[in-house]
């Protein structure tokens, strides 16, 4: 296993804030949509102990509508500056190579890409030229569309497998294992059955030796599971599952609670090394 992803330790749980400068997102759409607001926004959740901020400018949540690339930049580029200024380590959460190279001039060190550097025939290249690391993320089908009959014979070996591949095509670009982080990529293109094998089976990329990322607070499983609509109302669910996946290889979760992960985090770890 590399011990370190951008620069940050692998020997504790790394904590990825989530800004969303965007009108649509699934669960905190508006919230934090101007520029004062977003940068707010990701000063407090690095406040509260937050160690990369991923700031995105495209909803990516299912049936979103893509956004020109000119809008995204527009959303994203100024607030990336702001935090970096800030000496906060920032994540682009984005699929286009135009995004991706205006952020990492503005100081992002990680492009966070849910297409795995698929989605734009530019990416690639960008980040390879780059010091930037990367999250390499498994969706099925696109935004629009990746809910409507997602299909696998086993998906959790299908994402494995997948993201293996996109990790050796990254490799011959020229991208270094060890700038190189992979997310199974909970609740894109998944029906709940196929999130629950993946989580169950999250120790299997432990083989790869890359830092691995879940994301899955306040997805739609957990309302799924538990009843509960309200995106916002799934804080439980999401602690629960996020400390599943820790326990289970996970080396960075990708939160909307900040403070709540942390206390959560910090309980797990004293109970675990005790």
């Amino acid at each position: 296993m590399n011990k370190t992803f951008a620069g940050l330790s692998l020997e504790r749980p790394i904590i990825m804030g989530i800004v969303n400068v965007t009108p649509d997102s699934f669960s905190d759409g508006g919230d934090a949509f101007s520029f004062d607001d977003a940068v707010a926004r990701g000063l407090r959740l690095a406040a509260q102990g937050a160690d990369i901020i991923d700031v995105g400018g495209e909803s990516t949540r299912p049936g979103a509508e893509p956004v020109s690339i000119d809008e995204e930049i527009s959303r994203t580029q100024a607030v990336v500056a702001r935090l970096t200024a800030s000496k906060i380590k920032v994540s682009i959460d984005t699929r286009h190579g135009d995004v991706m190279r205006a952020a990492i001039d503005a100081g992002a060190c990680i492009v966070n890409d849910v297409t795995a550097l698929e989605g734009d025939k530019r990416a690639l290249e960008v980040v390879a030229k780059s010091d930037a690391s990367v999250v390499l993320m498994h969706m099925q089908g696109e935004p629009g569309t990746m809910q409507k009959n997602p299909v696998y014979m086993d998906a959790a070996k299908e994402v494995f497998e997948y993201l293996k591949k996109r990790v050796e095509v990254c490799e011959k670009a020229g991208i270094a294992r060890e700038r190189i982080a992979v997310d199974p990529g909970i609740g894109f293109g998944k029906n709940l059955e196929h999130n629950l094998q993946i989580l169950k089976t999250l120790n299997m990329y432990q083989s790869l030796g890359l830092a691995l990322l879940l994301g899955v607070s306040r997805k739609s499983f957990i309302g799924t599971i538990s009843g509960e609509a309200t995106a916002k109302d799934r804080l439980p669910g999401s602690l629960a599952a996020g400390i599943w996946g820790i326990n289970n290889g996970v080396n960075i979760l990708r939160v909307h609670d900040v403070a709540e992960t942390v206390q959560a985090l910090k309980v797990f770890s004293a109970i675990e090394s005790a």
